[in-house]
């Protein structure tokens, strides 16, 4: 690839040219060894667009940097700040340590970044996908405040955390989905191979069919007939459905609703309560001000209508309220939660209540997880009881009405 760059030789003249390299790190350090510090380096638009017509199958199938990656990243990050390496040299040793391409990208960029003077937070945002507004943001305090060890340590129990959860809540939803698939199959197989024979045995005999078995046959004969119109609908439902999610007032809405249903809203209540405690916790601990505080773990608890009532919140710090009295005015919290935020305020020990709070989140949403798979199940059997009462009215029913006749006859 051809790369144009622009330095400073040793007598501080501009000097520019076009360099043949497999990357810019190699045409940097082709150029310091020449004695030129290099300024800019960028890829000639031949290099580009040749490089993005060839690898576009690439680009395509690239295995994404999952989550789990990041918490792996960020606890070796840790460990090599913890050990005094500095941040260039820790990258590029991460860098030939991994073997996951997205993830050798990422540090690639990064490095170059950094060798262009940004800080490391604004060289992390440039990947939104793997780190966080919070991520980005503790990161920033960390470089600011000299604690950027102690942050990646707290980052890392905080993405172990939340992966925690969310593997908690796949496990206990595995069964029922299951079921639910299962039943849905069933439904589409009933409805499509067996009803319509049903249909053909009832049309021999002249006798009246009873309610349930009309209603069925003639459901059945319908979704036949207008089956490419269904599949439609339920595309354009769930497209609609995706946009007005992606607005300011759908998500606002629907995340409102989530919290009010009946059982999974528990769950989701005291998750996302458990991260905003530690992420205030950390924010807090870290010296980072309490109304910024609060505007950055606001964009951290992933629920629109919770982050309005910590904003809420920040409104009200910033007005000279005391944070015990804006917690209450939210009405989320619960009172043994706001007692402990006042004694906290008192105290001058917030951050460390705060942590306390979000372990008692943390061990309720877990028992509640814990018992979601038992809280659904009868649910989830009296849907297929009533389907088989269903089945039995609407097809036994007239077969075993037609066999008395017979037997009669």
């Amino acid at each position: 690839m051809n790369f144009a760059f622009k330095g400073r030789n040793g007598r501080g003249e501009l000097v520019e040219g076009i360099v043949d390299a497999v990357n810019s790190d190699a045409v940097a350090a082709q150029l310091m060894a020449g004695g030129v510090v290099p300024v800019s380096i960028e890829a000639t638009l031949d290099a580009v667009s040749v490089a993005g017509g060839s690898n576009w199958l690439e680009a395509l199938l690239a295995k994404p940097i999952t989550q789990e990656d990041a918490l792996v990243l960020t606890r070796q990050l840790y460990t090599l700040q913890k050990a005094g390496v500095p941040i260039l040299r820790a990258l590029a040793g991460l860098e030939a340590s991994t073997s996951h391409p997205g993830i050798i990208a990422l540090l690639q960029d990064v490095r170059a970044s950094l060798d262009q003077g940004r800080e490391l937070g604004t060289a992390f945002a440039r990947h939104p996908a793997v780190f966080s507004s919070f991520y980005v943001a503790m990161t920033r305090v960390g470089e600011l405040t000299g604690k950027l060890t102690e942050v990646f340590q707290r980052l890392a129990e905080h993405l172990e955390f939340e992966l925690d959860i969310r593997a908690r809540i796949k496990q206990a939803l595995r069964y029922p989905i299951m079921v639910v698939v299962a039943m849905a199959i069933a439904l589409v197989i009933i409805n499509v191979f067996v009803l319509p024979k049903f249909a053909d045995v009832f049309a021999h005999f002249k006798s009246e069919l009873p309610l349930m078995t009309r209603i069925l046959l003639g459901f059945s004969a319908w979704t036949l007939k207008w089956w490419p119109m269904i599949v439609a609908g339920f595309i354009g439902a769930g497209l609609a459905w995706r946009n007005w999610i992606a607005t300011a007032a759908g998500r606002y809405t629907w995340d409102h609703f989530k919290l009010r249903l009946p059982i999974a809203g528990n769950i989701v209540l005291k998750a996302t309560l458990a991260r905003f405690a530690r992420s205030f916790a950390l924010a807090s601990s870290s010296g980072v001000p309490i109304s910024q505080a609060l505007t950055v773990v606001a964009q951290t608890v992933d629920n629109a209508y919770i982050g309005a009532r910590i904003e809420q919140m920040r409104d009200g710090v910033e007005r000279g309220e005391s944070i015990s009295r804006c917690a209450t005015g939210t009405g989320v919290f619960t009172p043994i939660v706001l007692q402990m935020i006042a004694v906290g305020e008192e105290t001058g020990e917030l951050d460390t209540l705060m942590t306390e709070i979000a372990q008692m989140y943390e061990r309720e949403t877990d028992f509640a997880i814990k018992g979601l798979s038992a809280a659904i199940e009868p649910i989830l059997l009296t849907i297929i009881g009533c389907m088989v009462l269903v089945l039995a009215l609407g097809v036994f029913l007239p077969l075993w009405n037609l066999g008395q006749a017979a037997m009669g006859h």
